[in-house]
């Protein structure tokens, strides 16, 4: 459970291509999350694996926005470190995630850190994104975009930035319909939930 730390440790005698990975890494995720996120990316690019973590980190993201007893497992504090760890493996197995991810999940269930999950696989998905000179855009949306959606949505950001855009997409039924979009420092909000705020407001003036 040590090679998380051993990733961390490990970034001041890369060199090359991985130095430059470090630097992507040291500017773009920061804060606990960030770090165990740089430390899963620097795993995954030695190990050659950056692909089947995303497409892993990608599943999780729909199996929390799916499952209320997932986000129950990572959220409560209430869980123990075994139970959770146990609970995490099962996950895993079930979902089909690579061994890596898998066992990453465990260092964060040891660490009692899977509330950090969500914010971890952000930015994962930043430092990927990074690396291959694409603009990370985070997206909120009420309900489950399809495969579709989010391409057409990926393409009006891309003509719009003049980048190449990677999304994270996030289901938060609160908004109850729109999309909330965040690239950078910018956020696009044209959530039902605003305009309704909006409306309320406008006609208390």
């Amino acid at each position: 459970m040590n090679y998380v730390r051993r990733a961390l440790l490990s970034y001041p005698n890369q060199s090359g291509a991985e130095a430059l990975d470090v630097q992507i890494s040291s500017s773009v995720a920061t804060g606990l999350s960030g770090r165990y996120a740089r430390a899963l990316f620097a795993l995954a690019i030695e190990g050659k694996a950056l692909g089947a973590v995303e497409a892993s980190l990608s599943t999780l993201t729909e199996a929390l926005a799916e499952s209320a007893d997932l986000t129950a497992l990572t959220s409560s504090p209430l869980v123990g470190r075994g139970a959770a760890g146990a609970a995490v493996a099962g996950v895993a197995d079930g979902l089909g995630l690579d061994g890596l991810t898998k066992n990453f999940l465990g260092v964060l269930a040891a660490n009692r850190r899977l509330a950090l999950l969500p914010a971890v696989i952000r930015d994962f998905a930043a430092l990927n994104a990074a690396r291959k000179g694409e603009v990370t855009a985070t997206v909120t949306a009420a309900h489950k975009l399809t495969a579709a959606q989010q391409k057409a949505l990926g393409a009006k950001l891309k003509a719009g930035i003049g980048r190449d855009v990677a999304l994270t997409v996030n289901v938060d039924p609160s908004i109850l319909g729109g999309l909330m979009v965040r690239v950078g420092s910018r956020l696009i909000d044209s959530s039902l939930k605003t305009r309704i705020d909006m409306l309320g407001q406008a006609l208390k003036a």
